[in-house]
């Protein structure tokens, strides 16, 4: 969602002057700012330089990231977190070790979760039609929720168009409000089709799961992953919450490179809502991915269906990568044939990546602007790379 919602950020922050949604540019270019806050890579005479720490320096060096921040865990599950940069521009202030972050479309992998959760007790079915939950809510120009399943919205094959893609000006939204946006537009495909990237598909899904358990989403997630597995810094915001709660860097967005930076740590998230509304932690995503691919959210069967992944999401997400049911594949240079599991997530001031293996070695790395040159998020998969590699 990240180059539509940069749109919206700037086009709303023009017509409202809201407090909290985009406060005036601050007029000083990044690489004057950053110089000097960089941290000293750990070195021995046996190992060298530490390649994590490196590998953000860089970020915030040559690519512009205000801050970066990345938490890394081996097989033993040592963990260790990493800062670069300045996590206020204007004030120089250090960057929160392992700060909260809104981690965007990680949420999707969440959501995920609880929606697989439902089926193996019985209360769902995968090959569902959306109707059977959600019964005349899906209907459009080529769009009919009787044909569209479950399946193809978690695996983003259900054809519906990206409610993102379209004017979206900040502001409070409910989840059917996203939807209603979405199917004024024709369908892409018929279901099953093809594969794109679409939020309205998660959106429906955190519907369903509501419509299913009675309970809110924000609920049903905090009650079977967030304290299931005990996610400390993790939280879905509650309706009009436009803050971040614990310490944690400030989010920007840069129009263009070398553009003046302007705040946008403060929105209300509710246009993102069950497709990318959390608020998390690198080492909170770390242990997220590695209970789930450890097996302590899922049944074996509901987690090899998760797995189960389909081809047309390199494009989005780099090459290699595939997509299951709201989790990525992508291969692991450094070792032939090995697999990493994630997401990745973009939300206006902050992106994050990483995921785990299947062996217990996790990685997530974050960075405080959502960049404009696609080669500089090439450069922070580049350090997910190199942590699991290490």
């Amino acid at each position: 969602m990240r180059e539509q919602a940069r749109q919206n950020v700037q086009s709303s922050g023009r017509r409202s002057g809201r407090r909290g949604v985009v406060t005036a540019a601050i007029g000083v270019a990044l690489g004057a700012l950053t110089v000097g806050a960089l941290a000293p890579s750990a070195a021995t005479a046996a190992t060298g330089p530490d390649p994590v720490q490196e590998g953000l320096n860089k970020l915030v060096r040559d690519d512009g990231m205000p801050a970066a921040l990345a938490s890394v865990k081996d097989r033993a599950g040592h963990t260790r977190t990493y800062t670069a940069g300045v996590g206020d521009v204007a004030t120089g202030a250090q960057v929160p070790r392992d700060g909260q972050v809104r981690v965007g479309s990680n949420t999707k992998a969440f959501t995920a979760v609880v929606v697989l959760q439902l089926v193996a007790e019985g209360k769902l079915r995968l090959d569902d039609p959306v109707d059977k939950h959600l019964p005349g809510l899906v209907r459009g120009d080529g769009i009919d929720g009787g044909a569209i399943k479950v399946r193809h919205l978690l695996q983003q094959t259900s054809g519906l168009p990206n409610y993102t893609e379209y004017d979206l000006p900040l502001k409070h939204y409910k989840p059917k409000d996203l939807v209603d946006i979405a199917l004024k537009h024709k369908a892409n495909f018929a279901p099953g089709d093809k594969w794109q990237y679409s939020n309205t598909n998660y959106v429906l899904a955190g519907m369903i799961i509501e419509k299913v358990t009675k309970h809110t989403y924000a609920q049903e997630l905090q009650r079977r992953v967030i304290k299931r597995i005990g996610l400390r810094h993790t939280y879905f915001p509650t309706p009009r919450d436009a803050t971040i709660r614990e310490a944690h860097p400030k989010g920007y967005l840069q129009e263009k490179p070398g553009a003046p930076l302007q705040d946008v740590t403060e929105m209300d998230p509710s246009w993102t809502w069950s497709a990318g509304q959390l608020v998390s932690t690198n080492s909170d995503l770390n242990r997220f991915y590695s209970q789930l691919l450890g097996g302590h959210l899922l049944k074996q069967p509901q987690l090899d269906q998760m797995r189960t992944t389909v081809g047309g999401a390199d494009k989005t997400f780099g090459p290699g990568a595939r997509y299951g049911l709201g989790l990525v594949s992508r291969p692991l240079p450094c070792r032939p044939g090995e697999l990493y599991w994630g997401h990745g997530g973009s939300f206006p001031g902050y992106e994050t990546r990483g995921g785990a293996t299947d062996d217990g070695r996790a990685a997530n790395v974050a960075v405080t602007i959502q960049p404009t040159d696609k080669n500089a998020m090439a450069h922070v998969d580049k350090v997910v790379e190199k942590a699991l590699c290490r």
